[in-house]
Protein backbone atom coordinates (compact mmCIF):
# COMPACT_ATOMS: atom_id res chain seq x y z
CA UNK A 1 0.00 0.00 0.00
CA UNK A 2 1.30 3.49 -0.82
CA UNK A 3 2.02 5.59 2.24
CA UNK A 4 4.33 8.20 0.72
CA UNK A 5 3.95 10.38 -2.38
CA UNK A 6 5.19 8.51 -5.47
CA UNK A 7 7.63 11.30 -6.38
CA UNK A 8 11.39 11.42 -5.72
CA UNK A 9 11.38 14.22 -3.18
CA UNK A 10 8.78 16.37 -1.43
CA UNK A 11 8.71 18.80 1.42
CA UNK A 12 6.01 20.54 3.46
CA UNK A 13 5.37 24.19 2.68
CA UNK A 14 3.14 27.12 3.58
CA UNK A 15 -0.38 26.30 4.72
CA UNK A 16 0.22 22.56 4.68
CA UNK A 17 0.85 22.49 0.91
CA UNK A 18 3.18 19.84 -0.49
CA UNK A 19 5.89 21.59 -2.45
CA UNK A 20 8.02 19.66 -4.93
CA UNK A 21 11.61 19.45 -6.12
CA UNK A 22 11.90 23.09 -7.21
CA UNK A 23 12.73 24.20 -3.66
CA UNK A 24 15.56 21.67 -3.46
CA UNK A 25 16.88 22.84 -6.80
CA UNK A 26 16.70 26.42 -5.54
CA UNK A 27 18.78 25.54 -2.48
CA UNK A 28 21.41 23.77 -4.59
CA UNK A 29 21.61 26.69 -7.01
CA UNK A 30 22.30 29.23 -4.32
CA UNK A 31 24.60 27.28 -1.98
CA UNK A 32 27.43 29.76 -2.61
CA UNK A 33 25.21 32.79 -1.87
CA UNK A 34 24.88 34.40 1.49
CA UNK A 35 22.44 32.88 3.96
CA UNK A 36 20.32 36.05 3.93
CA UNK A 37 20.07 36.09 0.13
CA UNK A 38 19.03 32.46 0.12
CA UNK A 39 16.32 33.01 2.72
CA UNK A 40 14.91 36.02 0.87
CA UNK A 41 14.82 34.16 -2.43
CA UNK A 42 13.29 31.06 -0.88
CA UNK A 43 10.62 33.09 0.88
CA UNK A 44 9.75 34.94 -2.33
CA UNK A 45 9.55 31.63 -4.17
CA UNK A 46 7.23 30.19 -1.55
CA UNK A 47 4.88 33.17 -1.67
CA UNK A 48 4.61 33.18 -5.45
CA UNK A 49 4.99 29.47 -6.11
CA UNK A 50 2.59 28.15 -3.51
CA UNK A 51 -0.33 29.98 -5.10
CA UNK A 52 0.45 28.85 -8.64
CA UNK A 53 1.15 25.33 -7.41
CA UNK A 54 -2.25 25.15 -5.71
CA UNK A 55 -3.92 26.39 -8.86
CA UNK A 56 -2.21 23.65 -10.84
CA UNK A 57 -3.33 20.92 -8.47
CA UNK A 58 -7.11 21.11 -8.31
CA UNK A 59 -9.60 19.39 -6.10
CA UNK A 60 -10.96 16.30 -7.85
CA UNK A 61 -14.56 15.10 -7.71
CA UNK A 62 -15.69 11.94 -9.51
CA UNK A 63 -19.48 11.57 -9.45
CA UNK A 64 -20.78 8.26 -10.71
CA UNK A 65 -24.39 7.24 -11.25
CA UNK A 66 -25.36 3.57 -11.09
CA UNK A 67 -26.83 2.03 -14.28
CA UNK A 68 -27.53 5.38 -15.96
CA UNK A 69 -27.73 5.04 -19.75
CA UNK A 70 -25.83 7.14 -22.28
CA UNK A 71 -29.03 8.86 -23.41
CA UNK A 72 -30.82 9.31 -20.07
CA UNK A 73 -29.68 12.94 -19.80
CA UNK A 74 -31.13 15.80 -21.81
CA UNK A 75 -27.66 16.84 -22.99
CA UNK A 76 -27.27 13.37 -24.50
CA UNK A 77 -30.64 13.32 -26.24
CA UNK A 78 -33.16 12.38 -23.55
CA UNK A 79 -36.63 13.78 -24.37
CA UNK A 80 -38.73 12.64 -21.40
CA UNK A 81 -36.69 12.76 -18.19
CA UNK A 82 -35.81 16.20 -16.81
CA UNK A 83 -32.12 16.78 -16.01
CA UNK A 84 -31.66 20.57 -15.94
CA UNK A 85 -28.62 20.66 -13.66
CA UNK A 86 -26.57 18.12 -15.59
CA UNK A 87 -27.61 19.80 -18.83
CA UNK A 88 -26.31 23.09 -17.41
CA UNK A 89 -23.14 21.34 -16.26
CA UNK A 90 -22.59 20.24 -19.88
CA UNK A 91 -23.31 23.77 -21.11
CA UNK A 92 -20.71 25.14 -18.70
CA UNK A 93 -18.26 22.32 -19.36
CA UNK A 94 -17.14 19.55 -21.70
CA UNK A 95 -19.27 16.65 -22.94
CA UNK A 96 -17.47 13.49 -24.07
CA UNK A 97 -19.21 11.59 -26.86
CA UNK A 98 -17.17 8.36 -26.86
CA UNK A 99 -16.21 7.55 -23.30
CA UNK A 100 -16.46 4.04 -21.89
CA UNK A 101 -17.10 2.40 -18.56
CA UNK A 102 -14.56 -0.08 -17.27
CA UNK A 103 -17.03 -2.95 -17.66
CA UNK A 104 -20.66 -3.67 -18.39
CA UNK A 105 -21.48 -4.41 -14.73
CA UNK A 106 -20.62 -2.53 -11.57
CA UNK A 107 -17.85 -4.29 -9.62
CA UNK A 108 -15.29 -4.73 -12.41
CA UNK A 109 -16.09 -1.27 -13.76
CA UNK A 110 -15.20 0.21 -10.37
CA UNK A 111 -12.08 -1.94 -10.17
CA UNK A 112 -10.90 -0.55 -13.52
CA UNK A 113 -11.60 2.99 -12.28
CA UNK A 114 -9.66 2.47 -9.07
CA UNK A 115 -6.62 0.62 -10.46
CA UNK A 116 -6.12 2.06 -13.95
CA UNK A 117 -5.92 -1.48 -15.34
CA UNK A 118 -8.28 -2.58 -18.10
CA UNK A 119 -10.91 -5.26 -17.53
CA UNK A 120 -8.59 -8.12 -18.44
CA UNK A 121 -5.90 -7.05 -15.98
CA UNK A 122 -7.69 -5.44 -13.06
CA UNK A 123 -8.23 -7.38 -9.85
CA UNK A 124 -12.03 -7.67 -9.87
CA UNK A 125 -13.45 -8.88 -13.19
CA UNK A 126 -17.07 -9.66 -12.36
CA UNK A 127 -19.88 -9.53 -9.83
CA UNK A 128 -19.14 -12.50 -7.57
CA UNK A 129 -21.61 -12.07 -4.73
CA UNK A 130 -21.14 -14.16 -1.58
CA UNK A 131 -19.95 -17.34 -3.26
CA UNK A 132 -16.34 -16.14 -3.33
CA UNK A 133 -16.12 -12.68 -1.78
CA UNK A 134 -12.34 -12.55 -2.13
CA UNK A 135 -12.69 -12.55 -5.91
CA UNK A 136 -14.62 -9.29 -5.65
CA UNK A 137 -12.23 -7.52 -3.31
CA UNK A 138 -9.12 -5.47 -3.91
CA UNK A 139 -5.98 -6.75 -2.19
CA UNK A 140 -3.21 -5.07 -0.25
CA UNK A 141 -0.91 -5.22 -3.26
CA UNK A 142 -3.37 -3.33 -5.47
CA UNK A 143 -2.63 0.39 -5.86
CA UNK A 144 -5.68 2.61 -6.18
CA UNK A 145 -6.06 6.15 -7.44
CA UNK A 146 -7.17 7.09 -3.91
CA UNK A 147 -3.84 5.87 -2.53
CA UNK A 148 -1.92 7.86 -5.11
CA UNK A 149 -3.85 11.03 -4.33
CA UNK A 150 -3.61 10.51 -0.59
CA UNK A 151 0.15 10.12 -0.99
CA UNK A 152 0.18 13.41 -2.88
CA UNK A 153 -1.40 15.20 0.08
CA UNK A 154 -5.07 15.01 -0.90
CA UNK A 155 -7.84 14.41 1.62
CA UNK A 156 -9.74 11.45 0.17
CA UNK A 157 -13.35 10.40 0.69
CA UNK A 158 -15.71 7.79 -0.72
CA UNK A 159 -19.40 8.52 -0.27
CA UNK A 160 -21.92 6.00 -1.59
CA UNK A 161 -21.50 2.54 -3.09
CA UNK A 162 -18.19 0.67 -2.95
CA UNK A 163 -18.51 -3.01 -3.98
CA UNK A 164 -14.78 -3.85 -3.91
CA UNK A 165 -14.42 -5.24 -0.40
CA UNK A 166 -16.68 -6.10 2.52
CA UNK A 167 -16.50 -7.12 6.15
CA UNK A 168 -15.16 -10.62 6.72
CA UNK A 169 -12.87 -12.49 4.30
CA UNK A 170 -12.92 -9.63 1.79
CA UNK A 171 -11.86 -6.90 4.21
CA UNK A 172 -8.57 -6.28 2.40
CA UNK A 173 -10.69 -4.23 0.03
CA UNK A 174 -12.30 -2.01 2.66
CA UNK A 175 -12.19 1.62 1.47
CA UNK A 176 -9.90 2.87 4.21
CA UNK A 177 -7.44 0.09 3.36
CA UNK A 178 -7.46 1.25 -0.24
CA UNK A 179 -6.56 4.90 0.19
CA UNK A 180 -9.72 6.62 1.43
CA UNK A 181 -9.45 8.69 4.59
CA UNK A 182 -13.20 8.63 5.03
CA UNK A 183 -16.06 6.40 3.93
CA UNK A 184 -19.82 6.63 4.27
CA UNK A 185 -22.08 4.29 2.33
CA UNK A 186 -22.58 0.69 1.27
CA UNK A 187 -19.82 -1.91 1.20
CA UNK A 188 -21.82 -4.60 -0.60
CA UNK A 189 -23.43 -4.02 -3.99
CA UNK A 190 -26.37 -6.26 -3.02
CA UNK A 191 -26.97 -4.19 0.09
CA UNK A 192 -26.90 -1.14 -2.21
CA UNK A 193 -29.91 -2.45 -4.16
CA UNK A 194 -32.07 -1.16 -1.32
CA UNK A 195 -32.30 2.64 -1.46
CA UNK A 196 -33.93 2.65 1.99
CA UNK A 197 -31.57 0.44 4.05
CA UNK A 198 -31.74 0.00 7.81
CA UNK A 199 -28.03 0.80 8.15
CA UNK A 200 -25.05 2.23 6.29
CA UNK A 201 -21.34 2.12 7.02
CA UNK A 202 -19.28 5.01 8.35
CA UNK A 203 -15.70 3.86 8.01
CA UNK A 204 -15.88 0.37 9.60
CA UNK A 205 -18.88 1.06 11.81
CA UNK A 206 -22.55 0.41 11.10
CA UNK A 207 -24.78 3.48 11.33
CA UNK A 208 -28.42 2.52 12.03
CA UNK A 209 -31.18 4.22 10.01
CA UNK A 210 -34.89 4.48 10.74
CA UNK A 211 -36.07 2.47 7.73
CA UNK A 212 -37.77 -0.87 8.44
CA UNK A 213 -36.50 -3.54 6.03
CA UNK A 214 -37.85 -6.89 4.93
CA UNK A 215 -34.73 -8.99 4.20
CA UNK A 216 -34.59 -11.09 1.04
CA UNK A 217 -32.07 -13.90 0.68
CA UNK A 218 -28.76 -14.18 2.52
CA UNK A 219 -26.71 -11.65 0.56
CA UNK A 220 -27.77 -8.44 2.30
CA UNK A 221 -30.67 -7.70 -0.01
CA UNK A 222 -34.14 -6.57 0.95
CA UNK A 223 -36.59 -3.72 0.66
CA UNK A 224 -38.11 -1.20 3.02
CA UNK A 225 -41.61 -1.72 4.38
CA UNK A 226 -41.33 1.63 6.12
CA UNK A 227 -39.22 3.99 4.00
CA UNK A 228 -38.03 7.12 5.77
CA UNK A 229 -34.42 7.81 4.79
CA UNK A 230 -33.36 7.67 1.14
CA UNK A 231 -29.69 6.77 0.84
CA UNK A 232 -28.83 9.11 -2.02
CA UNK A 233 -30.30 12.05 -0.09
CA UNK A 234 -28.00 11.17 2.82
CA UNK A 235 -25.04 10.87 0.46
CA UNK A 236 -25.74 14.28 -1.09
CA UNK A 237 -25.79 15.90 2.34
CA UNK A 238 -22.56 14.11 3.26
CA UNK A 239 -20.85 15.19 0.03
CA UNK A 240 -21.73 18.84 0.59
CA UNK A 241 -20.51 18.66 4.17
CA UNK A 242 -17.22 17.11 3.05
CA UNK A 243 -16.68 19.91 0.53
CA UNK A 244 -17.45 22.61 3.10
CA UNK A 245 -15.13 21.06 5.68
CA UNK A 246 -12.26 20.70 3.20
CA UNK A 247 -12.55 23.95 1.26
CA UNK A 248 -9.07 24.93 2.45
CA UNK A 249 -7.54 21.54 1.66
CA UNK A 250 -6.93 19.66 -1.54
CA UNK A 251 -9.41 16.83 -1.76
CA UNK A 252 -10.52 13.89 -3.85
CA UNK A 253 -14.20 13.01 -3.49
CA UNK A 254 -15.49 9.82 -5.08
CA UNK A 255 -19.28 10.27 -4.88
CA UNK A 256 -20.76 6.96 -5.92
CA UNK A 257 -24.54 7.31 -6.24
CA UNK A 258 -26.86 4.30 -6.17
CA UNK A 259 -29.54 5.70 -8.48
CA UNK A 260 -31.03 4.83 -10.88
CA UNK A 261 -30.14 1.19 -10.08
CA UNK A 262 -33.23 -0.87 -9.34
CA UNK A 263 -33.90 -2.73 -6.12
CA UNK A 264 -33.74 -6.17 -7.72
CA UNK A 265 -35.15 -7.93 -4.67
CA UNK A 266 -38.12 -5.56 -4.56
CA UNK A 267 -38.70 -6.19 -8.26
CA UNK A 268 -38.87 -9.93 -7.63
CA UNK A 269 -41.13 -9.56 -4.58
CA UNK A 270 -43.33 -6.58 -5.50
CA UNK A 271 -42.78 -6.20 -9.28
CA UNK A 272 -41.43 -2.66 -8.81
CA UNK A 273 -37.74 -1.95 -8.23
CA UNK A 274 -37.97 1.83 -8.67
CA UNK A 275 -38.42 2.78 -5.02
CA UNK A 276 -38.19 6.54 -4.44
CA UNK A 277 -39.46 9.00 -1.80
CA UNK A 278 -41.86 10.57 -4.32
CA UNK A 279 -42.49 10.80 -8.05
CA UNK A 280 -41.54 14.48 -8.25
CA UNK A 281 -42.56 16.14 -11.54
CA UNK A 282 -43.91 12.84 -12.87
CA UNK A 283 -46.60 12.40 -10.20
CA UNK A 284 -49.47 13.15 -12.57
CA UNK A 285 -48.11 11.47 -15.70
CA UNK A 286 -50.21 8.70 -17.18
CA UNK A 287 -47.40 6.21 -16.63
CA UNK A 288 -46.86 3.10 -14.58
CA UNK A 289 -45.41 3.55 -11.10
CA UNK A 290 -42.25 1.85 -12.33
CA UNK A 291 -41.81 4.45 -15.06
CA UNK A 292 -42.57 7.33 -12.70
CA UNK A 293 -40.12 5.97 -10.16
CA UNK A 294 -37.32 5.46 -12.65
CA UNK A 295 -37.64 8.98 -14.05
CA UNK A 296 -37.92 10.44 -10.55
CA UNK A 297 -34.67 8.71 -9.52
CA UNK A 298 -32.78 10.41 -12.33
CA UNK A 299 -34.29 13.84 -11.77
CA UNK A 300 -33.55 13.55 -8.04
CA UNK A 301 -29.97 12.53 -8.85
CA UNK A 302 -29.74 15.57 -11.12
CA UNK A 303 -30.81 17.87 -8.30
CA UNK A 304 -28.12 16.45 -6.02
CA UNK A 305 -25.42 17.19 -8.58
CA UNK A 306 -26.78 20.72 -8.94
CA UNK A 307 -26.47 21.21 -5.20
CA UNK A 308 -22.83 20.14 -5.24
CA UNK A 309 -21.88 22.50 -8.07
CA UNK A 310 -23.64 25.33 -6.25
CA UNK A 311 -21.75 24.47 -3.05
CA UNK A 312 -18.41 24.62 -4.85
CA UNK A 313 -19.29 28.08 -6.11
CA UNK A 314 -20.53 29.16 -2.69
CA UNK A 315 -17.27 28.06 -1.05
CA UNK A 316 -15.25 29.93 -3.69
CA UNK A 317 -13.42 26.84 -4.92
CA UNK A 318 -15.23 26.05 -8.19
CA UNK A 319 -12.36 27.35 -10.32
CA UNK A 320 -9.94 25.05 -8.53
CA UNK A 321 -12.12 21.95 -8.74
CA UNK A 322 -12.50 19.45 -11.56
CA UNK A 323 -15.85 17.66 -11.42
CA UNK A 324 -16.50 14.56 -13.53
CA UNK A 325 -19.97 13.08 -13.92
CA UNK A 326 -20.50 9.64 -15.48
CA UNK A 327 -22.16 6.22 -15.01
CA UNK A 328 -20.65 2.87 -14.06
CA UNK A 329 -22.16 1.01 -17.04
CA UNK A 330 -25.12 1.05 -19.41
CA UNK A 331 -28.81 1.26 -18.44
CA UNK A 332 -30.68 -1.55 -16.70
CA UNK A 333 -34.03 -3.21 -17.28
CA UNK A 334 -34.34 -4.59 -13.74
CA UNK A 335 -36.99 -2.25 -12.32
CA UNK A 336 -39.88 -3.24 -14.63
CA UNK A 337 -39.91 0.19 -16.26
CA UNK A 338 -40.55 0.68 -19.97
CA UNK A 339 -37.30 1.04 -21.92
CA UNK A 340 -39.14 2.18 -25.02
CA UNK A 341 -40.51 5.21 -23.16
CA UNK A 342 -37.03 6.47 -22.26
CA UNK A 343 -34.73 4.99 -24.98
CA UNK A 344 -31.87 4.98 -22.45
CA UNK A 345 -29.18 3.74 -24.85
CA UNK A 346 -30.00 6.33 -27.50
CA UNK A 347 -28.56 5.35 -30.88
CA UNK A 348 -26.67 2.37 -29.48
CA UNK A 349 -27.59 -1.29 -29.20
CA UNK A 350 -27.78 -3.14 -25.91
CA UNK A 351 -27.98 -2.32 -22.22
CA UNK A 352 -26.17 -3.36 -19.03
CA UNK A 353 -24.56 -6.83 -19.35
CA UNK A 354 -24.00 -6.33 -23.07
CA UNK A 355 -20.63 -5.66 -24.69
CA UNK A 356 -22.28 -3.67 -27.46
CA UNK A 357 -22.05 0.10 -27.16
CA UNK A 358 -25.26 0.44 -25.15
CA UNK A 359 -23.76 -1.62 -22.34
CA UNK A 360 -20.43 0.19 -22.03
CA UNK A 361 -20.56 3.66 -23.63
CA UNK A 362 -21.56 6.12 -20.92
CA UNK A 363 -22.26 9.84 -20.47
CA UNK A 364 -19.19 11.76 -19.34
CA UNK A 365 -19.26 15.45 -18.43
CA UNK A 366 -16.23 17.41 -17.19
CA UNK A 367 -16.72 20.76 -15.39
CA UNK A 368 -13.90 23.05 -14.31
CA UNK A 369 -14.76 26.76 -14.52
CA UNK A 370 -11.96 28.89 -15.89
CA UNK A 371 -10.06 25.90 -17.28
CA UNK A 372 -12.52 23.88 -19.35
CA UNK A 373 -14.19 25.84 -22.11
CA UNK A 374 -17.97 25.83 -21.77
CA UNK A 375 -20.44 24.28 -24.18
CA UNK A 376 -17.83 22.08 -25.82
CA UNK A 377 -17.72 18.43 -26.77
CA UNK A 378 -14.89 15.97 -27.32
CA UNK A 379 -14.72 12.86 -29.45
CA UNK A 380 -11.62 11.66 -27.62
CA UNK A 381 -11.93 7.92 -26.96
CA UNK A 382 -11.25 7.19 -23.31
CA UNK A 383 -12.39 4.91 -20.51
CA UNK A 384 -12.48 4.63 -16.72
CA UNK A 385 -8.92 3.31 -16.49
CA UNK A 386 -7.68 6.69 -17.70
CA UNK A 387 -8.65 8.35 -14.44
CA UNK A 388 -5.48 7.01 -12.77
CA UNK A 389 -3.13 8.82 -15.18
CA UNK A 390 -5.37 11.90 -15.35
CA UNK A 391 -5.62 12.32 -11.59
CA UNK A 392 -1.90 11.68 -11.16
CA UNK A 393 -1.01 14.37 -13.67
CA UNK A 394 -3.35 16.89 -12.09
CA UNK A 395 -1.97 16.07 -8.63
CA UNK A 396 1.57 16.62 -9.85
CA UNK A 397 2.81 13.08 -9.23
CA UNK A 398 4.30 10.52 -11.54
CA UNK A 399 1.89 8.05 -13.06
CA UNK A 400 2.27 4.49 -11.86
CA UNK A 401 4.09 2.36 -14.40
CA UNK A 402 2.47 -0.70 -15.93
CA UNK A 403 -1.13 0.51 -15.97
CA UNK A 404 -3.47 0.76 -18.97
CA UNK A 405 -4.06 4.44 -18.33
CA UNK A 406 -3.61 7.51 -20.53
CA UNK A 407 -4.20 10.99 -19.12
CA UNK A 408 -6.95 12.99 -20.81
CA UNK A 409 -5.76 16.28 -19.29
CA UNK A 410 -4.90 17.69 -22.75
CA UNK A 411 -8.52 17.15 -23.81
CA UNK A 412 -9.75 18.87 -20.66
CA UNK A 413 -7.55 21.85 -21.41
CA UNK A 414 -8.59 22.02 -25.07
CA UNK A 415 -5.18 20.85 -26.30
CA UNK A 416 -6.38 18.06 -28.55
CA UNK A 417 -3.18 18.00 -30.62
CA UNK A 418 -1.25 16.94 -27.50
CA UNK A 419 -3.70 14.17 -26.54
CA UNK A 420 -2.37 10.61 -26.66
CA UNK A 421 -4.79 7.85 -27.64
CA UNK A 422 -5.28 4.17 -26.93
CA UNK A 423 -4.68 1.76 -29.75
CA UNK A 424 -6.97 -0.78 -28.08
CA UNK A 425 -9.61 -0.80 -25.35
CA UNK A 426 -10.69 -4.11 -23.80
CA UNK A 427 -13.69 -5.60 -21.97
CA UNK A 428 -14.84 -9.05 -20.94
CA UNK A 429 -17.89 -10.60 -19.29
CA UNK A 430 -18.22 -13.85 -17.36
CA UNK A 431 -21.94 -14.38 -16.78
CA UNK A 432 -23.48 -17.10 -18.94
CA UNK A 433 -20.19 -17.99 -20.62
CA UNK A 434 -17.07 -15.99 -21.32
CA UNK A 435 -17.32 -13.06 -23.76
CA UNK A 436 -14.81 -10.49 -24.96
CA UNK A 437 -14.78 -7.18 -26.78
CA UNK A 438 -12.11 -4.81 -28.00
CA UNK A 439 -12.05 -1.47 -29.75
CA UNK A 440 -9.23 -0.66 -32.16
CA UNK A 441 -8.35 2.95 -32.96
CA UNK A 442 -11.72 4.13 -31.66
CA UNK A 443 -13.47 2.77 -34.73
CA UNK A 444 -13.34 -1.00 -35.15
CA UNK A 445 -15.24 -3.00 -32.54
CA UNK A 446 -14.73 -6.75 -32.22
CA UNK A 447 -17.06 -8.85 -30.06
CA UNK A 448 -16.73 -12.55 -29.31
CA UNK A 449 -19.95 -13.79 -27.70
CA UNK A 450 -18.51 -16.97 -26.24
CA UNK A 451 -14.94 -18.17 -26.53
CA UNK A 452 -15.56 -20.63 -29.39
CA UNK A 453 -17.63 -18.30 -31.55
CA UNK A 454 -16.48 -16.28 -34.52
CA UNK A 455 -15.55 -12.67 -33.91
CA UNK A 456 -18.20 -10.16 -35.00
CA UNK A 457 -16.75 -6.94 -36.37
CA UNK A 458 -18.46 -3.54 -36.44
CA UNK A 459 -17.38 -0.23 -37.94
CA UNK A 460 -18.54 2.33 -35.38
CA UNK A 461 -17.73 5.17 -37.72
CA UNK A 462 -20.45 4.20 -40.18
CA UNK A 463 -22.51 1.93 -37.94
CA UNK A 464 -22.56 3.15 -34.29
CA UNK A 465 -25.59 0.96 -33.64
CA UNK A 466 -23.56 -2.18 -34.47
CA UNK A 467 -26.23 -3.50 -36.80
CA UNK A 468 -24.01 -5.02 -39.51
CA UNK A 469 -21.21 -7.55 -38.96
CA UNK A 470 -18.49 -6.65 -41.48
CA UNK A 471 -15.96 -9.33 -40.49
CA UNK A 472 -16.07 -10.96 -43.92
CA UNK A 473 -15.35 -7.64 -45.66
CA UNK A 474 -12.36 -6.74 -43.49
CA UNK A 475 -10.50 -9.99 -42.69
CA UNK A 476 -7.22 -8.22 -41.85
CA UNK A 477 -8.89 -6.03 -39.23
CA UNK A 478 -10.72 -9.05 -37.85
CA UNK A 479 -7.42 -10.93 -37.54
CA UNK A 480 -5.79 -7.99 -35.78
CA UNK A 481 -8.55 -7.86 -33.18
CA UNK A 482 -8.49 -11.63 -32.73
CA UNK A 483 -4.75 -11.52 -32.11
CA UNK A 484 -5.19 -8.78 -29.53
CA UNK A 485 -7.99 -10.61 -27.73
CA UNK A 486 -5.83 -13.72 -27.47
CA UNK A 487 -3.18 -11.88 -25.45
CA UNK A 488 -4.92 -8.91 -23.84
CA UNK A 489 -5.79 -10.45 -20.50
CA UNK A 490 -3.60 -11.76 -17.70
CA UNK A 491 -4.30 -14.99 -15.86
CA UNK A 492 -6.50 -14.79 -12.76
CA UNK A 493 -7.29 -17.79 -10.57
CA UNK A 494 -10.66 -16.29 -9.62
CA UNK A 495 -11.64 -15.22 -13.13
CA UNK A 496 -10.84 -18.07 -15.48
CA UNK A 497 -12.59 -17.84 -18.86
CA UNK A 498 -15.09 -20.66 -19.20
CA UNK A 499 -16.89 -22.03 -22.20
CA UNK A 500 -20.69 -22.01 -22.01
CA UNK A 501 -20.52 -25.73 -21.12
CA UNK A 502 -18.34 -24.94 -18.08
CA UNK A 503 -14.94 -25.98 -19.44
CA UNK A 504 -12.12 -23.66 -18.47
CA UNK A 505 -9.99 -22.12 -21.19
CA UNK A 506 -6.41 -20.95 -21.30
Amino acid sequence: MISEPPVPWNTQGIGGLWLGCSLRELVLTFTKSSRMTLLVLAFAWLLSGAVSWAQQQPNLVWIMADDLGYAELGCYGQKVIQTPNLDRMATEGLRFTQFYAGATVCAPSRSVLMTGQHHGRTRVRGNAGTENPQSQALRDEDVTVAEVLKGAGYRTALIGKWGLGDEGPADSGLPRRQGFDYFFGYLSQVHAHNHFPDYLWRDENKVPLTNIVAPVGNRGGGYATQAREFADDLFANEALEFVAQNKSNRFFLFWSLVTPHANNERTRELKNGAHVPDFGPYEHEDWTEQDKGHAAMITRLDSHVGRLLAELKKQGIAENTLVIFTSDNGPHDEGNHDLTRFSPSGPFRGIKRSLTEGGIRVPMIAWWPGTIAGNTSADHVGYFGDWMATASELAGVRAIEGTNSISFVPTLRGQSTEQRNHEFLYWEFHEGGFKQAALWNGRWKGIRQGAKRELALYDLQSDPGESTNVASRFPDIKSKLEAYLSEARTESAEWQPRWPNGTATR
